[in-house]
């Protein structure tokens, strides 16, 4: 496979992975998605977002999240974010300090 391919092959398995997290499973909770995967949608956002800046484009991190969740990120937590429990808070802390804590 050509790297031009097998780039836009990765690229549309990253919108389907949107596309499935912002549109069918908007009842997915990010504290859920980090305490049992390691990353949740802000990661992805972070991902695009660090990925603008290896190519020198400037995006803050408001503007990388209202692209990964098509909308502000205020908007999207009044919508469809829950308030989580203390368990989860606290897995939550310990899978953030494993998974981003370290890298940033």
């Amino acid at each position: 496979m050509d790297d031009q391919t097998r780039i836009e092959l990765e690229a549309a398995a990253f919108r389907t992975l949107r596309a499935h997290l912002m549109e069918k499973r908007t009842d997915v909770q990010n504290i859920d998605m980090m305490n049992l995967a390691g990353f949740c949608r802000n990661c992805l956002s972070r991902w695009y977002q660090e990925a603008a800046h290896a190519r020198d484009i400037e995006m803050t991190k408001d503007e990388a999240r209202e692209i990964f969740y098509g909308m502000p990120y205020d908007q999207w937590k009044s919508h469809y974010q829950v308030d989580a429990d203390a368990e989860k808070k606290a897995a939550f802390e310990a899978a953030f300090a494993e998974n981003v804590g370290k890298n940033g």
